[in-house]
């Protein structure tokens, strides 16, 4: 299993060995995190290079009495994958939440809060297992140290609540479309090829996705808006290859809609000049 991220924003230089077995320092408190929504409702498409920035809001209702200082007592909303027993995989805050007091009653203080979730593909997510619908926990984790050059002593105490929503993480998809001949003259056939690749987390590059229905669109040059021509089937590497009459001059792009892992791309519409 591989370290909590926020055991580093606990403790600097010490980090928790990770949630199995941690050593109790103090009795859990009753934290209760509602309305939890990752990255306003949508799936999260992640390629192979740029980190992703996924925007989580939730409500956090705490005892009046505890102090969430983000040095040594966190809560924040994590997503795992898997379950709270065997984590697959998580993704941990990596900044401090940002909570705003709403209400407050003589044993409880009821927040507002947001935070960043960053997935860095080349870090984050490592197999196609990733690629799926992942849950969102409420963490709390306070930490009591003593350090010196002669004596040093850590007691941890983390606590998840599970199942709080979900939220599906995808791999991005890449679609391109070239037509040709171009110029060409009218009733002739144009042939318009593109290809169908999607992340690889586990080589960090776009393979072919083969196999995948997309849609050829037309876009007449004097118009705004594109119309189905055809479906598709990707083959082999992902190649998409199929051929039309040529009736007036406009743009032609491969449409792809998504699958349960993958996310839906759009071609760049390529122009095609009619004589």
């Amino acid at each position: 299993m591989r370290k909590l991220a926020i055991g580093t924003v606990l403790t600097g230089a010490l980090a928790l060995a990770g949630i199995a077995a941690p050593a109790a320092s103090a009795a859990t408190p009753n934290l209760v995190f509602s309305d939890v929504t990752v990255n306003k409702g949508k799936a999260i498409a992640v390629g192979t290079t740029k980190t992703v920035n996924v925007p989580v809001t939730y409500t956090l209702t705490r005892p009046a009495d505890l102090v969430i200082d983000n040095k040594k007592t966190f809560a924040a909303v994590m997503l795992y994958r898997g379950t709270l027993k065997s984590l697959g995989n998580e993704l941990d805050p990596m900044v401090m939440p940002t909570c705003t007091t709403t209400a407050t009653t003589d044993t409880t203080v009821t927040e507002s809060c947001t935070e960043t979730l960053p997935v860095d593909p080349s870090i984050d997510l490592y197999e196609a297992a990733d690629a799926t619908t992942w849950k969102a926990g409420g963490l709390y984790a306070h930490l009591d140290s003593t350090v010196s050059d002669d004596f040093l002593s850590t007691e941890s105490n983390v606590a998840i609540w599970g199942n709080l929503t979900t939220a599906k993480v995808q791999r991005a998809a890449k679609l391109t479309a070239d037509a040709s001949p171009e110029p060409v003259a009218k009733g002739k056939t144009i042939t318009v090829k593109g290809k169908l690749t999607r992340a690889d987390w586990d080589s960090q590059s776009y393979k072919g996705y083969s196999g995948q229905k997309a849609v050829l669109q037309f876009r007449a040059a004097d118009s705004k808006t594109y119309t189905n021509v055809k479906g598709i089937t990707s083959g082999t590497g992902g190649a998409l290859s199929t051929t039309v009459k040529a009736s007036k001059s406009g743009y032609y792009r491969y449409v792809f809609a998504g699958t349960t892992t993958t996310a839906a791309a759009t071609a760049t519409g390529d122009y095609i000049k009619v004589k």
